[in-house]
């Protein structure tokens, strides 16, 4: 009973302490599409994904019915780094959702602005990025008055506060009214409570900032092919970077109804995984507001490790050459890393020849009578050294000549019926990472249906007579980028082909600047009058060091751009639903489809190439 009333009475004080409308809220999920359009058309940097914020702690003064409930001692607000554009999960401040998701809108205009007074301190800068704002998207104002007037609502009166807070809060008030007429914010005991329609005063460091500059490992992740969230997950998680503790503090010595907090200590070896139970670990690492890391110093070179990713020699695909040493892009800098990558060609030479699995078959009759109808006719070839027949037209040309006294060449006077030929070649590459080894359902993995719609391009293709050429890609850091030789240009599509195709498999990760640019390389020696570069993914570009987020981003949009300088025309087919995001900023709006049934990929990949070339 005790307990009962202890939750009834929690539930009554902390639902009267809080500010929030549930009811009219809005998610980042709901607007992220938007913000992300909106944020470029701005001049935003293209680069940036859309995530969600942090909640960070605001210190200003709270109510005594907060205090009671220990609530509104943190706040999500907005702000843009290197990386992305964070927004709040969710915004439900005020009552009508219309003024839930125009807070969002503007959020992302101002963070579009976010370069205007970036040397000023917070409270000018923010008046600043407002006047941006206003004067160059006109239609904002309206929205604007109506935020400022319902925020100005919800904040404290300035008459019940001590006199330096109150001087600080009606500032604050007349720089919202009247942004850019206030250099001066008063100094109060207490922080001012948050402004909800400026950006965040002292943005938190992106977990990782303060890795040391000698760490192996880098940010790198696995890849996932599925990155969906609930809503608590997409909030961002605040890092620390901590002392060691000591091996001997095993022992808790004080009461434990003292202990409002908990924390405990793993070690984490980045290059191995012994946590079988990862369902538990996530709900763990869930739970925690902070985490905080630490490096041990301990050497670990005495230590026996196994990289099970690793195949040995005998079972791995035979090496074709020394590899290719390739540039990447450093977006830093500005400037290409001469000779950083290396490419790995190999080749499945102990793959044996097979037929078009059976599943397929009748698929691949269907697409090849279609893909017949793209072949180019018999035409007929007139002024030939030699044909079928005698071309009448140029003969009797020849002989009016002749009898005129003209000296002319007779050595062209046949035509004869042959087959037509389109001018162009297409290179598709293919990732090959460990995130293909996903389920798109219970019955088949990603790599199963990349491997299907390799099959049914290679069969398609084969009908039209069009040159095309077959790679697969995966990388473990810079060296190597593997790049899996399925058919070259120089080799017709047969059974040993099709061997190759169904040795595909899984592993590694996504580098995809470099496998980019080698196929750059190989598809430009191309004698083709049109080149189309075919790139078929499930992820952004990762590897396991810096090349994580946006550093891989903007390393394969330079490679993309130095292949249309080139003359070719890339594409890109994706199976990732959140490829919005990024892929527009890598390919152009024009420049990629995403797949949103990935078992409909093998029927739908060589359809979207028949209209690409027709």
């Amino acid at each position: 009973m005790e307990e009962h009333v202890g939750q009834l009475w929690d539930r009554l004080i902390t639902r009267a302490a809080t500010r929030r409308y549930p009811a009219a809220a809005v998610t980042l999920q709901d607007v992220s599409k938007t913000a992300g359009v909106l944020f470029r058309a701005l001049g935003g940097d293209g680069g940036l994904r859309v995530e969600a914020a942090t909640a960070s702690a605001h210190g200003a003064r709270r109510s005594w019915l907060q205090r009671i409930a220990g609530s509104n001692t943190d706040v999500e607000l907005s702000w843009r780094d290197a990386q992305a554009l964070r927004l709040p999960a969710v915004i439900d401040h005020f009552a009508e959702t219309d003024l839930n998701r125009d807070l969002y809108l503007w959020l992302v205009a101002l963070a579009a602005q976010a370069d205007s007074g970036h040397d000023a301190d917070w409270f000018v800068r923010s008046q600043q990025q407002t006047q941006a704002v206003l004067q160059h998207c006109p239609g904002m104002r309206t929205r604007y008055r109506r935020l400022v007037a319902a925020h100005l609502a919800q904040r404290a009166d300035p008459a019940r506060l001590r006199a330096d807070e109150a001087a600080q809060e009606q500032t604050i008030r007349d720089a919202l009214q009247e942004p850019g007429r206030y250099p001066v914010l008063p100094v109060a005991k207490k922080s001012p409570q948050p402004v909800l329609l400026w950006l965040h005063p002292a943005p938190p460091l992106p977990a990782g900032a303060g890795a040391d500059a000698d760490d192996p490992e880098g940010g790198g992740r696995p890849d996932s092919q599925d990155n969906s969230k609930e809503l608590e997950d997409q909030r961002r998680r605040q890092a620390e970077r901590v002392a060691m503790p000591e091996a001997d503090r095993g022992l808790i010595s004080v009461r434990m109804e003292n202990i409002f907090t908990w924390g405990e200590f793993a070690r984490v070896d980045r290059g191995a995984e012994e946590n079988e139970d990862l369902d538990e670990a996530s709900d763990a690492a869930a739970s925690i507001d902070k985490f905080s890391v630490t490096r041990d110093g301990e050497s670990v070179a005495s230590r026996l490790r196994f990289d099970l990713d690793l195949p040995s020699a005998s079972c791995d695909d035979q090496l074709i050459g020394e590899g290719v040493l390739l540039p990447e892009w450093d977006y830093q800098a500005q400037c290409l890393q001469a000779d950083h990558c290396r490419i790995q060609p190999m080749l499945a030479e102990t793959a044996e020849a097979i037929e078009l699995p059976a599943r397929l078959r009748r698929t691949a009759r269907r697409l090849r009578a279609q893909f017949q109808q793209l072949a180019p006719g018999r035409v007929w070839y007139h002024e030939q050294q030699d044909g079928a027949e005698i071309d009448l037209d140029a003969y009797l040309r020849f002989s009016g000549e002749r009898a005129a006294g003209h000296a002319v060449a007779g050595d062209r006077l046949y035509r004869d019926m042959r087959s037509g030929a389109r001018d162009l070649a297409c290179l598709l590459l293919a990732d090959l990472s460990l995130s293909t080894d996903a389920f798109v359902n219970d019955h088949a993995r990603v790599i199963d249906v990349i491997r299907d719609s390799l099959f049914l391009f290679a069969e398609s293709l084969a009908a039209t007579g069009d040159r095309f050429a077959m790679y697969g890609f995966s990388s473990r850091r810079r060296d190597p980028v593997r790049v899996h030789q399925l058919k070259t240009f120089a080799e017709t599509y047969n059974a040993r082909v099709r061997g190759r195709i169904d040795a595909i498999k899984p592993g590694y990760y996504t580098r995809m600047g470099a496998a980019v640019r080698h196929a750059t390389q190989l598809l430009a020696a191309e004698p083709a009058g049109r080149r189309l570069l075919l790139l078929l993914t499930d992820g952004k570009p990762n590897d396991l060091d810096k090349y994580e987020g946006r550093y891989g981003i903007e390393d394969t949009r330079h490679a993309l751009r130095q292949a249309r300088e080139q003359g070719l025309q890339p594409f890109c087919v994706t199976v990732d639903k959140h490829a919005g995001e990024y892929l527009p900023h890598l390919f152009g709006s024009g420049g990629y489809v995403v797949i949103h049934r990935p078992s409909q990929l093998p029927r739908e990949l060589p359809l979207l190439y028949a209209r690409l070339t027709a």
